[in-house]
Parts: structure tokens; C-alpha cells; sequence
């Protein structure tokens, strides 16, 4: 992306916009393109505006973060705005509800400020990033709560056994280099793998596959889970590089 990437700030703390705002440009590659006091009006602004991200806040007064982040997600008028949940509450039911509703990225407020910058881009790239303290959680406890879900059933249909494979290990939250390591496959062919996950589970990004792995009972919480990086979703590296963001 040569222009800045431009991120929409929705919050209903003045001062933390402000906060936000200095922040996103003190440098050349971000710019602020709207505040959004409430989610309605990060919706709305998401649509006329049409930023590259989001900064969503969860708990707004009337329609609130994780509601706003639905209906971005869902329009396609918005195809192009990616949303970066940004909050204090460490609950897993907000991540899941988050990356349920599209979601690509999932922070806490305590995060460093280079982090968060780091943050914005790879979401704007189109990758995906989950705060680490809560990616454990999501993976261990509470996506293992959740039955099958009947309605997935179909997607999956058209997927290969192969790519059943690759899908298991994505939401084990492996990188490419890993996975093709351990099914015997070049990286290429497993970026090709993933890019047809992609379009074939309807799925913005990794971190869909991760929920839908889990919905659709592909993956159950639980087991060993092999320790991938800083990141489920985001590690070091743009979408071609040897990352489990890129395809």
C-alpha cells in the first residue's frame, strides 16, 4: 500500500481519541481518516468514508463495538474496511464474538504503542492479529464450549482432505513453514491450500479460519497445542512472506 493507511478511531472517551490520533500520526505511513463516538456512527463513517481499518471500541453507548463490528463486516459496501478490536476487557467472549462478527484483529488496551502501530498495518494488509494473552484462552477454554455448528456443514462439504489438514493446523495457529514441514509440502502449495480455504469457507482472513475450524468441530479445544509464535494470526511478515497471515 503506497498511500497512508488511513484508520477510522471509534471511541466514546474524548481523551483516548485524542490519544489514538497522536499516536496514529506521529507516523508517515498512518493517518487518521474520522472519529466514531459510538458504534452507529462508526458504522455509519465506516461506509462514507471507507477507511482501511477500524479501531473499534467494544463497550459504547447505544450500538456497541461488537455489533458495529458485525455490520461493517457484513456489508459489502464495506469490503474493503477491516476492523481492529481495541478494548480493556479481557473476556473471551468478547474476542470470539469479535472474530465471529469479522473481526481481524483483537488487542487490549495495555498494548504498546509500537505494537498497535504494528498492529494497524498488518490488519490493513489483510492479515490478521490477536492480542497474545488472549489467543491461549480463545484456543483452550472457550471455543471448546461451543457445539458444531449445523449451518458450516455445507462449506466444509467442498473441502479436500487435504485441506481439512491444513485447516486443523491453521487453527492450531502454525505458520506456513511449519505446516508445509509437517505434511511434507512446499510453502507454496500450502499458501495455495489456504487461499482456497479462503474462498471456499467464505472467510475474510486467518483468524475466520480459526472460528469456523472450531465451529464446525473440524478442531476441538483441548490436546497439545504446538507453540507457533508471538501471535495465532500475525507473525513477523506481509501476506507473501512466510507467515500464517499470508496465503
Amino acid at each position: 500500500m503506497n498511500r497512508p493507511v488511513r484508520v477510522l478511531i471509534a471511541d466514546d472517551q474524548a481523551l483516548l481519541r485524542a490519544g489514538f490520533r497522536l499516536l496514529i500520526e506521529s507516523v508517515p505511513d498512518l493517518t487518521v481518516a474520522g472519529e466514531a463516538v459510538s458504534g452507529e456512527q462508526a458504522v455509519e463513517l465506516a461506509l462514507r468514508l471507507r477507511p482501511d481499518v477500524v479501531l473499534m471500541d467494544i463497550r459504547m453507548p447505544g450500538t456497541d463495538g461488537l455489533e458495529a463490528t458485525r455490520r461493517i463486516c457484513a456489508d459489502p459496501d464495506a469490503v474493503g474496511t477491516r476492523v481492529l478490536v481495541l478494548t480493556t476487557f479481557d473476556l473471551d467472549e468478547y474476542v470470539y464474538a469479535a472474530l465471529r462478527g469479522g473481526a481481524s484483529g483483537f488487542l487490549l488496551k495495555d498494548t504498546l504503542a509500537a505494537d498497535l502501530l504494528t498492529a494497524l498495518r498488518v490488519v490493513a494488509a489483510g492479515d490478521a492479529m490477536l492480542a497474545p494473552a488472549v489467543t491461549r484462552r480463545l484456543i483452550r477454554e472457550f471455543a471448546g464450549r461451543h457445539e458444531p455448528h449445523p449451518g458450516l456443514a455445507r462449506e466444509l462439504a467442498g473441502v479436500t482432505p487435504r485441506e481439512r489438514e491444513v485447516l486443523r493446523l491453521v487453527a492450531r495457529g502454525l505458520p506456513n513453514l511449519v505446516i508445509a514441514e509437517h505434511l511434507g509440502l512446499s510453502v507454496a502449495t500450502v499458501k495455495t491450500h489456504v487461499r482456497r480455504l479462503l474462498a471456499k469457507l467464505h472467510a475474510h482472513d486467518r483468524a475466520q479460519m480459526v472460528v469456523i475450524a472450531y465451529e464446525t468441530g473440524v478442531v476441538t479445544a483441548g490436546g497439545n497445542l504446538p507453540s507457533a509464535g508471538r501471535r495465532l494470526t500475525g507473525w513477523d511478515g506481509g501476506p507473501e512472506g512466510d507467515s500464517p497471515c499470508g496465503a
